[in-house]
């Protein structure tokens, strides 16, 4: 069994979320998660994501880095976001975050998520 882990950088309180989404709004440029900002609009997640999240082929968690961080006790990581493959050995780092504020638009961000699932689904 393998799954995507998705790691937002952002907390997970009503308070941090609603900070997101202000910030995201007001200075995109300057908001501290690419991921967020190329997956969310202003309040929920774009459904050219949503649709994509469905063809993978393999599960997906969606996780904010202090549910991340107490889940898998991986206090010592904290370059978020990333993208994490969990199989029974544990996890390992599939995109990391510089990949990911490499990518210009959704379409990018879908490519290369797509492009690294193929090669996880062809390596197992």
């Amino acid at each position: 069994d393998m799954e995507l882990i998705f790691v937002y950088n952002a907390d997970s309180s009503p308070f941090a979320q609603i900070k997101d989404s202000i910030h995201k709004s007001i200075s995109p440029k300057t908001y501290g998660c690419r991921l967020c900002a190329l997956t969310f609009g202003a309040l929920r997640e774009k459904q050219q994501w949503a649709e994509f999240i469905k063809t993978l082929g393999i599960e997906t968690k969606f996780l904010h880095k202090d549910e991340f961080v107490s889940t898998y006790s991986a206090q010592k990581f904290d370059n978020f976001p990333a993208v994490f493959l969990k199989k029974e050995n544990g996890l390992k780092l599939l995109i990391s975050k510089e990949e990911i504020e490499k990518q210009n638009t959704l379409d990018d961000l879908i490519d290369l998520v797509a492009s690294k699932t193929t090669q996880v689904l062809k390596e197992n």
